[in-house]
């Protein structure tokens, strides 16, 4: 058959169909051993990382045993249970050294990724920069506090991966802005912590450094992509952290392990250093924000950073010092307070009733008032999905190349990899049975023109702006919604993508939002659970009932809005939350 063919093919020639065959078996052995040798040189690669890692962290658990020997009256767990204010306290007036607070977390950070594999590195340098604070005339705002920060936030010396292969082999030539805020603050960055591959995930795994897990309950996932950061300082390895946001991405990871996350207005934090596999999408921009164990915690790290220092570094950043007289107020708020459920991908155990109401006030309690975001699944399918796949997911596809594909992240690359064509008609087929889907492999199929893509940058900036005209109609001054939670099964995440509308939404508004804890788990709700229909009956909703059981005693979260360059006042009303939240459970 083979001769037959190559004979129609070259009908005027001679052939050697011997020679012709021997060549094609060739061919086709050389490919192979192409491939082979490819895949041969990424494990390779991944490999060496893991062992640098793993060096690394050998190393560090030398210095804390040393530490040790010298220092052997250390009390830990007193350090430990310090909340982040009352330990710049205690720093600043000299009762505890900087070397001691480091080396109680660095020594804990070991034991927690231990545990959770929530470390990509450790950063050696933080001894260097324990001696530099020491010579400072002034303390900084964080004197003496270790810092963590995710993967792709940019250390000189170090990597930042994203989770990719093809990123393993350039290290920072400089710091980011941000580190080096944090560093005049007098803050010692001391890890970088695991992201999922691409960091286009709301889990936390990649081929190169595994799969991190939630220190609440090692079933569930910590959240992504800043799932590193939330499983090092839920687990007690850190007080303070840097994550990233453009969809949820400090928000998930706080609201699945029990935190408190700030994603400010983007461009409030300076982005420069910062790497991402995907660099230029503007029309829903990322931002830098903390995560942390309470609100203080957040508004002390925002004051830090929002100084002469950073304006100066960064003169795109907006020269807008924190305002503490708006985060210490106590006038009373009008709250514009949302359904239990925005999308129907999205749930939550938290009953309605259960939500702590905000008084806002020592004495006046705050107003609530009804607010649904309007057209929450056209903005998550037209605006969200049809920014980042506007090329119907090529570009996302190519940072892939050369590298092994995250199981967590299949679903997703497969769908990109269809034919613009076929995921067309997909849609068009899928319509009438399963909506949701259809509409969702529509913004896969992304967009064919400038002129289809200014006008999907246009229609953003009309939803922002009937967004904040319904706003003030209202008269609103922040808003209570919800938060994806509680924390999803690892793997589930990524068969779960458009679960993220609560989060998203935000992202596409660019407004400053957070998540903060209010409540747990309990059997009854798990046994409500059981009665969930979701409101298509649709296998999503069947996957996410799949995705949130067995949750007992795990943290339920609520987010907290405010209008662009508000952080102040979201901080401010995360707080009252918060405390009220803390008072409830109390009583």
């Amino acid at each position: 058959m083979v001769q037959q063919l190559l004979r129609q093919l070259l009908p005027e020639r001679k052939v050697n169909t011997s020679a012709a065959l021997a060549l094609l078996g060739g061919s086709v052995a050389a490919l192979v051993l192409w491939k082979w040798l490819g895949k041969k040189m990424i494990q390779k690669k991944m490999e060496e990382a893991r062992r640098t890692r793993d060096e690394g962290m050998k190393k560090m658990a030398k210095a804390v045993q040393q530490f040790r020997e010298q220092v052997p009256s250390v009390q830990t767990d007193a350090i430990l249970s310090l909340p982040l204010l009352e330990l710049t306290g205690r720093l600043q007036e000299g009762s505890l050294s900087p070397r001691t607070v480091l080396y109680t977390y660095l020594e804990k950070a070991l034991e927690v990724t231990q545990q959770t594999n929530c470390l990509r590195h450790f950063i050696p340098e933080c001894e260097e920069q324990l001696q530099e604070i020491q010579r400072h005339k002034e303390k900084g705002l964080l004197y003496g506090i270790p810092v963590s920060i995710k993967d792709h936030i940019g250390h000189k010396g170090h990597l930042a991966t994203c989770g990719l292969v093809q990123c393993l082999g350039t290290l920072m030539e400089e710091d980011s802005v941000l580190v080096k805020v944090l560093k005049r603050q007098g803050a010692i960055p001391f890890a970088m912590t695991n992201v999922p591959q691409s960091l286009f995930s709301y889990d936390c795994s990649n081929p190169i450094f595994g799969q991190t897990l939630n220190p609440l309950n090692h079933q569930k996932s910590p959240g992504g992509s800043s799932g590193g950061e939330g499983a090092l300082i839920a687990g007690g390895g850190s007080i303070l952290g840097i994550g990233s946001d453009i969809g949820g991405s400090i928000r998930l990871p706080s609201s699945f392990c029990g935190l408190c996350g700030l994603k400010p207005t983007a461009e409030r934090l300076s982005l420069s250093g910062v790497t991402g596999p995907i660099n230029g999408i503007l029309a829903v921009p990322c931002a830098l924000g903390p995560m942390a164990r309470d609100v203080d915690s957040l508004a002390l790290c925002m004051k830090a950073l929002l100084c002469q220092e950073m304006f100066q570094l960064d003169p795109s950043v907006p020269p807008i010092p924190f305002n503490e007289e708006v985060y210490s107020s106590s006038t009373p708020l009008r709250v514009g307070v949302s359904p239990a459920s925005l999308h129907a991908e999205e749930i939550t155990l938290q009953k309605p009733d259960a939500a702590p109401k905000p008084s806002c006030g020592k004495n006046d309690p705050a107003e609530l008032v009804p607010f649904s975001p309007p057209r929450i699944p056209y903005v998550m399918t037209e605006l969200f999905f049809k920014t980042f796949f506007a090329d119907g997911g090529r570009a996302w596809l190519d940072v892939f190349t050369g590298d092994i594909v995250d199981p967590g992240l299949k679903p997703q690359v497969n769908s990109c990899k269809m034919p613009r064509l076929v995921k067309k008609l997909l849609a068009l087929l899928l319509k009438p049975l399963f909506p949701r889907l259809a509409a969702y492999l529509s913004a896969l199929a992304g967009m064919r023109s400038v002129k289809e893509m200014w006008n999907h940058h246009h229609q953003i900036q009309v939803y922002r702006s009937q967004f904040i005209t319904r706003w003030k109609e209202l008269q609103l001054d922040v808003v209570l919604c919800p938060v994806l939670g509680p924390a999803f099964t690892t793997g589930y995440p990524g068969k779960l993508l458009t679960a993220i509308s609560s989060t998203m939404l935000y992202n596409v508004l660019n407004f400053p939002a957070g998540v903060v804890p209010v409540s747990t788990v309990t059997e009854a709700d798990e046994e409500e659970l059981k009665l969930y229909q979701g409101c298509c009956d649709d296998p999503w909703d069947r996957t996410l009932k799949q995705a949130v059981s067995g949750a007992v005693g795990l943290p339920v979260a609520v987010q907290c809005v405010a209008l662009p360059w508000q952080e102040e006042l979201c901080l401010r009303f995360m707080k009252e939350v918060e405390t009220l939240s803390r008072d409830k459970r109390v009583a």
